[in-house]
């Protein structure tokens, strides 16, 4: 079968790599070549299965825990972020640190510190055992109650209704957040907001850009691991603003041809931890089967960039803009 124009593939921008995940892989690929292999990471540098397998055929190590990394060793921490008490077991095995965390996380950890000193109790909106989650809960564990979407509202107990406060999830949907804390300002009409938008800039520009595709298109396909939240997301927001169906692959050829029927407009993306070759994949699978050259839909520029982590600035002597 040949392309035509009634075959055509919609695609989003932006879409793959944010400014966190760019600055993650990149610390790990120059603690590599600087310091050589091994260089231990502490969970996946982000949640992505082939960035994963890529670092790992090139000497990186990856861990559950702090205490499998042998004494003495370099350690990555996850742009995901840790709690403080992960810094403190780094150091009780004399560990050199290298922590990659997105600053947009650290900007969540650091309104977690400030809240519980003012004695808030903090309703971290977000999906339990996810490793950022973990690590936010970490820095202020007797303040923060987790409230994983709008119909766990009910649940919440604090202490005291009118001294409360809600932080969230980097990675979330847009949306349910937004019905998250509305429902959550009903409980507690003196709910305080955190002092900037916890979501990513990242995560919202590409939930704009797929609202947008989705509207236009039968098919969205994702492309991330199922582990991202972010990626998820994106097939959620997917099916709520117009696709009839969407789904979330690593790599193309996992794409069921079955997809493909009766579809004439396929919308793809990739979640925010996800190299640009394997949508490149995706594209050349469906051009292959019949589907055109893309045409992107594009919402929003980005132009973010974040500074490499300071313990590798300080060893490569490279002064931050």
């Amino acid at each position: 079968m040949t392309a035509n124009s009634q075959r055509r593939v919609l695609l989003a921008k932006p879409r793959g790599y944010c400014a966190g995940v760019d600055r993650a892989v990149e610390t790990v690929e120059i603690a590599l070549e600087k310091y050589g292999a091994p260089i231990y990471v502490r969970k996946q540098i982000v949640h992505n299965v082939h960035v994963v397998r890529t670092l790992e055929e090139r000497g990186a190590v990856f861990v559950d825990e702090t205490e499998e990394v042998p004494p003495g060793s370099i350690v990555v921490f996850s742009a995901h972020g840790v709690a403080p008490v992960v810094h403190e077991e780094a150091r009780g095995l004399d560990l050199r640190t290298i922590d990659a965390t997105c600053p947009l996380v650290t900007k969540v950890h650091k309104e977690a510190v400030r809240f519980a000193a003012q004695d808030y109790d903090i309703l971290l909106i977000g999906h339990e055992g996810h490793e950022e989650v973990v690590g936010t809960t970490g820095e202020a564990p007797d303040h923060i109650h987790l409230v994983d979407g709008p119909g766990d509202v009910a649940n919440v107990t604090v202490r005291d209704p009118e001294k409360v406060a809600w932080l969230s999830q980097t990675t979330l949907s847009v949306d349910e957040t937004v019905a998250t804390v509305e429902k959550l300002r009903e409980r507690f009409p003196k709910l305080m907001d955190p002092p900037s938008d916890d979501i990513c800039y990242a995560t919202q520009n590409r939930q704009t850009a797929v609202k947008e595709m989705a509207a236009l298109s039968q098919l969205v396909i994702v492309v991330g691991s199922t582990n991202s939240s972010n990626s998820v997301r994106l097939v959620e927001v997917a099916k709520e603003h117009g696709a009839a169906a969407s789904y979330l692959v690593d790599y193309a050829d996992q794409i069921d041809p079955a997809w493909l029927e009766g579809v004439t407009t396929v919308g793809v993306t990739s979640g925010a931890s996800v190299p640009d070759e394997l949508v490149q994949g995706v594209l050349a699978w469906l051009s292959e089967r019949g589907f055109g050259e893309a045409e992107e839909i594009e919402s929003v520029r980005e132009s973010m960039r974040f500074a490499l982590p300071h313990e590798l600035r300080k060893d490569l002597r490279i002064t931050p803009v």
